[in-house]
């Protein structure tokens, strides 16, 4: 996967970048809000079509977002919420770009390309909650190939490079693949692990429809499934 590659080889000058940014105080929820920020700025950008601009503050913003993280353990601010805010922000991010590159297309009546902005965008988007939902449910494992670094990182070549359509067509088709075989590898887990009910005690009552609805909606939304699917874990 593109981001192990990318955590071997960035972790040292990450790590002391880290460093010298925690004595500062800075809060680790501050840098996932500068980079949130940041992608607003490249959303613009994008959307006047200045690719180039906008790959280069995507830059910044990836930097931020590998930031956060390593400044939240020096600080020992990890938490839970923090992880899951990253991961909010994250699909807002995604949201943002896109939509920047398809208000763009749509504004130079370039409409197909605007299309697989579009497509683009929905796999962005359904291929992390594919990946969250299916952890949820069975043993969470790296199945497919287009999580957000690689997303990412060739948006902001071809953004650099100012190469968008050929990026686009990528991205609206691989994304989309992968939450195809996320779904089929969830399906197959799902077989192989039949729930066994519980026999109910004659003692016990049986709970009514709206007490059992809200039972199980309880039960997922239970902190364990943000502490395994967030994307920072602080």
């Amino acid at each position: 996967m593109l981001s192990r590659t990318i955590g071997r080889y960035l972790s040292w000058p990450i790590n002391r970048l880290a460093a010298l940014l925690a004595p500062t105080g800075v809060p680790p929820n501050c840098i996932t809000w500068v980079a949130l920020g940041l992608n607003l700025w490249a959303g613009i950008l994008f959307a006047q079509g200045r690719f180039a601009a906008a790959g280069g503050v995507m830059i910044l913003a990836g930097l931020c977002d590998l930031l956060d993280g390593p400044v939240a353990r020096i600080q020992n601010r990890v938490s839970i919420f923090g992880g899951f805010l990253d991961s909010i922000f994250d699909r807002y991010a995604d949201l943002i770009l896109f939509l920047g590159l398809l208000v763009y297309y749509a504004s130079v009546n370039r409409f197909g390309y605007a299309f697989l902005a579009g497509a683009a965008m929905a796999g962005a988007v359904m291929v992390s909650y594919a990946k969250a939902r299916a952890a949820s449910l069975v043993p969470n494992e790296d199945v497919g190939f287009w999580d957000r670094p690689e997303r990412l990182a060739l948006m902001i070549l071809g953004a650099l490079a100012n190469r968008m359509p050929p990026v686009l067509w990528i991205l609206a088709i691989g994304p989309n693949i992968t939450v195809i075989h996320r779904i089929v590898h969830t399906w197959k887990q799902t077989k192989e692990v039949a729930p066994v009910p519980k026999p109910v005690a004659a003692s016990t009552p049986v709970p009514s429809p709206l007490e059992a609805n809200l039972s199980h909606g309880a039960q997922r939304a239970s902190p364990q499934f943000f502490s395994r699917t967030a994307g920072r874990g602080r």
